[in-house]
This record gives structure tokens, sequence and C-alpha cells, in this order.
């Protein structure tokens, strides 16, 4: 039993590391999505861990990445965009973790994939609209937070279309690209996760 501990310790120290180092290299998409939305690949490991630990595993990870990037990286919005990757990131592991450990089958991970998705953009509306565009405000006056959406895209002008025509176009290529890279590599590096 100590020895298993030991074993999940490893990986989810690793993976972490390695999604730390994957989210510190992060970039606007900035002709498509509103410039504040940085694109970044550190939930593939997250996701790596999850279907090889189960969502346990999947939520540690996305924390410590996001306390590690807080405390080297520095926050321009006094941790409030951390605790969002953190909040959105989990709400993805935890129904990926849940199916696929059910029953481990290429199936089960796409659909998987797929409902963590699905759960992750509407967790990511709702914690926007309720909690975190708020709090950005404190730090960036809400007309700027538009501002940014409607540079892109003129129909963004209120709270509630930038979230609608700017963060959830954003969340549905995020998952999509992250879960495609996702299948595509987990076989390949399943044996080390599980060695």
């Amino acid at each position: 039993m100590k020895n298993n501990k030991t074993k999940f310790l490893t990986r989810v120290g690793v993976l972490s590391a390695i999604a730390f180092v994957l989210m510190y290299i992060d970039f606007p998409i900035a002709v498509l999505f509103p410039s504040f939305l940085k694109f970044d690949f550190s939930e593939v490991p997250a996701l790596l861990g999850t279907f090889s630990m189960g969502p346990l595993a999947g939520v540690v990870i996305v924390f410590i990445k996001n306390v590690l990037i807080y405390l080297i990286k520095g926050s321009s919005t006094g941790g409030v965009g951390e605790i969002a990757n953190f909040v959105i990131s989990a709400a993805w592991m935890i129904p990926v973790g849940i199916i696929y450990k059910h029953e481990k089958s290429k199936k089960n991970a796409i659909k998987g994939m797929a409902v963590g998705a699905v759960t992750m953009i509407v967790v990511a509306a709702v914690a926007n609209y309720f909690v975190m565009i708020p709090l950005y405000s404190k730090f960036m006056p809400i007309e700027a937070i538009i501002a940014t959406g409607s540079a892109i895209n003129p129909a963004i002008v209120s709270v509630e279309s930038l979230i609608l025509l700017g963060i959830t176009p954003f969340n549905i290529f995020k998952t999509a690209v992250i879960s495609l890279l996702t299948a595509l590599i987990y076989k390949k590096v399943s044996p080390v996760l599980h060695r």
C-alpha cells in the first residue's frame, strides 16, 4: 500500500511539473479570441494522469500546476486567473475520470472527454458570469475586459455576450484540441504511466 502511494505521488509530481512547464508557455490566439484568453497544453498531462490514476490525480495535477504558476510566474490578477483555471480544469477532469474508471475502454475515454468538455464549458460560463469576471473587474475595468472581446468580435458588447461569443468558443476550441492530442498520445505513454 505504501508502495502504491509512492507511485501515485511520483507520477502526480512528474505530470504536475510537465503541466506547469506547459502552462508557463501560454499564448493568446488573438485573431480568434479575446487576448486575455491564453491557450496552453497543460491539461494534457492532467488528462493523462486522470486516465491512468483516476479523477483525484487529475484534480491534484491541475491544483499543483496553478500553485506553481502563481508562486513562480506571479499573477497580474491576484490569483483570480489561477483559481479560474483550477476550477474549470477540475470540472473537466472529474467527469473524465469517473466515466473512464467505470469501464476502461476507448469508447468510455471518448465519452468521458466529451462529457468532461461539456461540463467544463458550462462551469466556465457560470463561474465567469457570477465569480471570475466580477473578480477580474477589480484589476481591470469591466469596460476594458469587454473591449478586448469587441476588438475581435464587434457583437461582444456586454458580459453575457463576452461569455457567449468569446469565452465559450475559446473553451470549445481548447477542449477539442486538448482532447484530440490526449487521445493521440495516451496509448503511447500509457505503458510508462502504468509502469
